[in-house]
């Protein structure tokens, strides 16, 4: 059975915890980043860039069942490392539990507190973007709705 969003959350916090120095939490975020599979360049285009983020930033979901699965890169290491703990949290959930969910990972490892302003709102709009895919996949959304491949 998959984690729930929860525990992956708690795991990520345990992990935060490890770290006193503040360069070792970057270290963290950008080894993190270094686990995620390259995007296929196919997606690498303005339809899949996140707006908002200072850094290019592509993502890319769809559904595989009744999960939706979250394909992400980022041109910088920081970046793609905070693009790969959202990815973390979220590929292979409901879509419904990603609506749900209030990514509480993020306040309680002091994530956003470690990020200068431009980063935080390129996180935010990166939730941002990962909801409105949530929303387009999601059963409650009528057939001839949002289009996840166009949001």
């Amino acid at each position: 059975m998959p984690q729930t969003i929860q525990e992956i959350e708690d795991e990520i916090v345990e992990e935060f915890s490890e770290f006193e120095d503040q360069m070792d939490k970057y270290e963290y975020i950008i080894d993190q980043g270094k686990l995620l599979a390259p995007l296929d360049p196919q997606y690498m285009t303005d339809d899949f860039m996140v707006k908002g983020c200072q850094s290019k930033v592509w993502l890319r979901a769809y559904k595989d069942g009744d999960r939706m699965m979250i394909q992400v890169d980022s041109n910088t290491a920081i970046t793609k490392g905070i693009a790969a703990l959202l990815w973390r949290v979220l590929n292979g959930q409901k879509p419904e539990d990603i609506l749900a969910t209030d990514l509480s990972f993020i306040a309680r490892s002091g994530l956003r507190s470690h990020l200068s302003s431009q980063r935080s709102n390129g996180l935010s709009a990166m939730i941002l973007k990962l909801r409105h895919y949530a929303q387009a996949l999601s059963p409650q959304t009528p057939e001839g709705g949002l289009n996840a491949n166009t949001i």
